[in-house]
């Protein structure tokens, strides 16, 4: 099995700056594709970045410029560095991965529990 978790969150507030970390374990031969996800209360779940095995990059319109994503597979890591934040930011923030945990295995997608961030003067 494969467990992701996610840490980093907190409050902060307007035009300050937060890294988020993804850290998967377990048994893992590769990880492909990872993405983060937010969710604010009464909104649906909005893809905020992705970042695959090539390291090739894709964020929402709404975080262009601000919001970095990057990777650290010999930690099994990934991060969401988050700068000039707004309250429109604030949401649960959760990471995906597709994980193979072995070389003939298949990629299965796992979540985390999400952690909170919070924009707030």
């Amino acid at each position: 099995q494969v467990q992701l978790v996610e840490s980093g969150g907190g409050l902060v507030q307007p035009g300050g700056s937060l890294r988020l970390s993804c850290v998967a374990s377990g048994n893992i031969f590769r990880i492909n594709e990872v993405a983060w996800y937010r969710q604010a209360p009464g909104k649906e779940r909005e893809l905020v970045a992705t970042i695959t095995s090539e390291t090739r990059r894709n964020y929402a319109d709404s975080v262009k410029g601000r919001f970095t994503i990057s990777r650290d597979d010999a930690k099994n890591t990934v991060y969401l560095q988050m700068d000039s934040l707004q309250p429109e930011d604030t949401a649960l923030y959760s990471c995906n991965a597709g994980v193979r945990s072995g070389w003939a295995r298949p990629s299965i997608n796992y979540w985390g529990p999400g952690t909170q961030v919070t924009v707030s003067s």
